[in-house]
């Protein structure tokens, strides 16, 4: 299956985006981010996100990503979006010029999490595996694109029928980058059942 198609969705689309093939790059604007509540108390659902509505409930979704991130949480990866108050997210989130934050966010009616890892700032790419057993999800990461390793697994109330899977990029403070995304392919899930 093709991610690029007449299917697709955007939602809070970008004023500069280029879609060639299956190559995607997206130009950020400022004070775009996508949280709801816990923690830091504020609500934000305003980051461009290109997405393609899937009713397989098998399937993996990968993706390879490149940034230039230079300001504080800028980030880009992959996102599953039910709605504002459900979806996932995962990405490098830029924090300064030693280390950045490699994680993942999932926000279930209403209330957002935050499960990360430092890893150096010099890191300007990352694939991405998503895959989905029903509503629940693994998602992966990967230096080069063919050894994975486990991020996080988790379940989405909101996911029981149809998921919007895609890419995103944000700059949630006075900030823009340029995020590309490439090698972008939905196969069946390689999440292999629990035995």
């Amino acid at each position: 299956m093709n991610f690029i198609g007449e299917n697709n969705k955007w939602i809070s689309k970008p004023n500069k985006f280029e879609i060639q093939d299956n190559d995607i790059t997206i130009t950020t604007e400022p004070h775009t981010d996508l949280w709801q509540r816990t923690y830091y108390g504020f609500q934000n659902d305003n980051a461009p996100a290109l997405l393609l509505p899937v009713q397989d409930r098998y399937f993996t979704f990968t993706v390879r990503t490149e940034f230039d991130t230079k300001r504080r949480f800028d980030q880009c990866g992959v996102i599953i979006y039910q709605s504002s108050d459900n979806w996932f997210k995962a990405s490098i989130e830029y924090e300064n010029e030693e280390f950045q934050r490699l994680g993942s966010v999932v926000t279930n009616n209403g209330y957002s999490d935050w499960a990360t890892t430092d890893i150096p700032a010099k890191q300007k790419h990352m694939y991405y595996r998503l895959s989905r057993r029903e509503s629940d999800f693994c998602i992966e990461c990967s230096n080069d694109g063919k050894h994975y390793k486990q991020m996080r697994i988790f379940h989405l109330f909101s996911a029981d029928h149809t998921v919007n899977i895609g890419i995103y990029a944000c700059s949630p403070e006075q900030s823009s980058f340029t995020a590309e995304f490439s090698n972008i392919k939905i196969s069946e899930c390689l999440w292999q059942k629990h035995e």
